[in-house]
């Protein structure tokens, strides 16, 4: 047999593992449950106008966070500029870099920062405020490779170090993705292809925020420090298995239509669907729903458009919007500048 179909085969017993997992803990509600949620933030103006369904879509420099496989087919050097206004004014800048290397593969770098701004410190004695201030947020630095094993097969890896901090405290861990993608040609450029993401070490908070001075014994007594024993927690674990089809493809239009299934270790399994219309490649429509079927889920219908506009023969510039409602909670916009050269 022959090392993809060994991998492909790999990836459908995972999936049936998975499966058969969530269905003997079914009335087991893990939410809420993982460290580092920054890290299932979808990023990618052009995934999350299709709806998250992106890990069958090649030859995007985003491809590294749905599916690291996807980056075997960009064959030049991209770099893209994602700016999320997330929910609770809580901004979210994503930043990636991809260029191929030939007879070895593509490589690339991605930079995550989250940042939720400067707060008052309070407490039950000052509810208004103690005159300190605190800040909260989140980094993921990463590095990435696929390569093409066959000319319809490809894998990916990614290797990350994730950070988060609240105040004085702080937690870190290393993770891994993988991910696969296979093509049949004869299908309309009909693809397969599945991903497991943030494959890695629990986080723990320290730092000085945790160190507690107690005095014990009658009289001036004793000074001892003690430590609030906090707990570790997993990675949001993310199983993606998806399938992507070129419904229309000539030389002046195409539709791309994609379906992810989605399994998380901290929440219910749930889908998501998207299309892409391509018009000379030049301008796009997108729509798409995310998290169909996830139990109380906020996330739904996300709309997009985009750009892609060649500045001399060898530089090509990419602009992107996206929309997407978030139930009870509004919306959330995203916006996004590529390049490729």
């Amino acid at each position: 047999m022959k090392l993809y179909s060994k991998i492909i085969l790999a990836f459908f017993l995972f999936s049936l593992v998975n499966g058969s997992i969530a269905q003997s803990g079914a009335s087991l509600n893990k939410t809420g449950t993982t460290a580092a949620q920054f890290l299932k933030i979808g990023v990618g103006t052009r995934a999350i106008g299709m709806g998250g369904a992106f890990t069958t879509v090649e030859s995007d420099v985003n491809s590294m966070y749905w599916n690291p496989a996807g980056l075997a087919r960009i064959y030049s050097r991209e770099a893209t500029f994602n700016h999320i206004d997330w929910i609770f004014d809580v901004n979210y800048d994503y930043t990636s870099f991809a260029m191929n290397l030939p007879e070895l593969g593509t490589v690339g770098v991605f930079v995550s920062v989250l940042s939720g701004g400067e707060m008052q410190v309070r407490t039950l004695e000052k509810p208004e405020g103690t005159g300190e201030i605190f800040n909260a947020g989140a980094l993921a630095v990463g590095l990435s490779f696929a390569r093409k094993l066959t000319e319809n097969f490809a894998i990916g890896f990614n290797a990350k170090y994730i950070r988060e901090y609240i105040w004085n405290e702080s937690a870190s861990s290393f993770a891994f993705d993988v991910g696969t993608l296979y093509t049949i040609p004869l299908l309309n450029e009909f693809r397969i292809g599945a991903s497991i993401s943030n494959f890695g070490s629990k986080m723990k908070m320290d730092g000085r925020d945790i160190l507690l001075i107690k005095k014990v014994g009658a009289g001036e007594g004793n000074i001892i420090n003690t430590d609030i024993q906090l707990d570790e927690f997993d990675l949001p674990l993310i199983f993606r298995i998806g399938v992507g089809v070129d419904v229309i493809k000539d030389a002046n239009q195409r539709l791309t239509a994609a379906v992810d299934a989605i399994h998380p270790n901290d929440n219910s399994e749930s889908v998501n669907t998207g299309f892409e219309y391509a018009w000379n490649e030049m301008f796009f429509a997108r729509a798409g729903y995310k998290s169909l079927f996830e139990e109380k889920g906020e996330q739904g219908l996300t709309l997009g458009l985009g750009i892609n506009y060649r500045i001399i023969e060898s530089v090509k510039i990419m602009l992107d919007y996206a929309y997407q409602d978030f139930g009870r909670l509004k919306n959330v916009q995203y916006i996004s500048l590529g390049i490729r050269f």
